[in-house]
């Protein structure tokens, strides 16, 4: 502590904005559920207590399209010298989300890097919170030759670039009303078990229009048409300390806001794991009439977005539980000057650059 008033400062708080992953839960993930082919698969087995990973899965056209997008579009790595080290405790490089997605890739194909060499990577374009979603293009040194486009990231953004998925009879068909309701039904179905879920799809690129050595500056002009492969889910399990903590701090009259680029339905899951919704408490989307007024609400950052300071500031001062999901890092610090501007104290939790 540098200054003695930040200590007085903290001792005055009167509420809490705390990021969701890696602070209200472990930060510690394992890939849960897959979908592809319309069909519900579970990547997890229990025993003893612990997970492990399933027996691996038999080939299919749709397992193999979502398992390449899996291992190639990633950024993360297995640090040197672990091969004789069971594949779920090797140490990684990279994001939580990634390395769990690795490990499980791993424990399907065997050799990542192997199979990584098989598509060299010739262009890379990050996740960051604004786009929701991480691209990269690679050779197909194997197959057909030519590039292929493999993105990864928000199931409603991937989805909106795709025209085509593959079916439970291996063949490419084209997305219809159908597959929309299943695919919403999913989604919602993983994420109300609080399991971050993401989206995959790949395309493969007109080797005439994109020879080899073609340079892939203007990627936005790719996505559509995309051939959606495919949904995995992970989960986060909540930190044990933390509803003890939330009870603690509404005893004291601190009130607990999450702030947190997870998708709404996934925020609320874990905000009622850990408490900051309260047990029989309804938010604004479930209230049916004869309930009165809701105590709980959860903002889409799109609704942020077109919402005045005025507005910000009537929901921090009406609802006494709050979630906000799929929120951008400038969007966090709305919230806090809201909470300062109606005369609260602010602590800002989370382990995030941008927290």
């Amino acid at each position: 502590v540098r200054k003695l008033e930040a200590v007085e400062t903290l001792g005055s708080t009167s509420v809490i904005c705390s990021d969701k992953t890696g602070t209200l839960t472990e930060n510690r993930m394992t890939v849960a559920h897959l979908w592809y082919g319309r069909q519900i698969h579970d990547a997890t087995r229990a025993d003893n207590g612990d997970i492990f990973m399933a027996a691996r899965r038999p080939a299919s056209k749709g397992w193999e399209a979502l398992a390449r997008v899996m291992g190639l579009c990633s950024r993360a790595v297995f640090r040197e010298n672990q091969d004789h080290i069971a594949v779920k405790d090797r140490l990684c490089n990279g994001d939580a989300s990634e390395m769990a997605l690795l490990k499980y890739f791993e424990s399907e194909y065997g050799n990542t890097e192997a199979f990584r060499n098989q598509y060299p990577k010739i262009y890379e374009d990050p996740f960051n919170a604004f786009k929701q979603y991480q691209l990269s293009i690679h050779e197909q040194a194997v197959d057909r030759g030519g590039h292929i486009l493999m993105i990864k990231g928000a199931p409603e953004k991937i989805i909106d670039k795709c025209s085509t998925f593959i079916n439970a009879n291996e063949e490419e068909v084209q997305i219809d009303g159908g597959f929309i309701a299943s695919f919403n039904e999913i989604h919602a179905r993983l994420a109300n078990k609080g399991e971050r879920v993401f989206g995959f799809a790949h395309k493969f690129l007109d080797p005439v229009e994109f020879p080899e050595g073609c340079d892939f500056v203007r990627t936005d002009r790719l996505l559509y048409n995309l051939c959606f492969v495919g949904l995995v889910s992970l989960t986060d399990p909540p930190r044990a300390t933390v509803p003890v903590a939330v009870s603690s701090c509404r005893r004291a009259g601190i009130k607990v806001i999450m702030m947190t680029g997870d998708h709404p339905i996934t925020a609320k899951a874990i905000g009622r794991a850990v408490g900051i919704i309260s047990p029989g408490v309804r938010t604004t989307d479930e209230v049916v009439p004869g309930d009165g007024d809701p105590q709980a609400i959860v903002v889409h950052g799109t609704d942020l977005a077109g919402m005045k300071d005025y507005d910000i500031d009537a929901i921090l001062q009406n609802y006494p539980e709050i979630i906000f999901a799929r929120i951008l890092p400038e969007q966090k610090l709305r919230i806090v000057e809201g909470c300062q501007r109606v005369g609260w104290v602010v602590a800002v939790t989370g382990d995030g650059v941008n927290d």
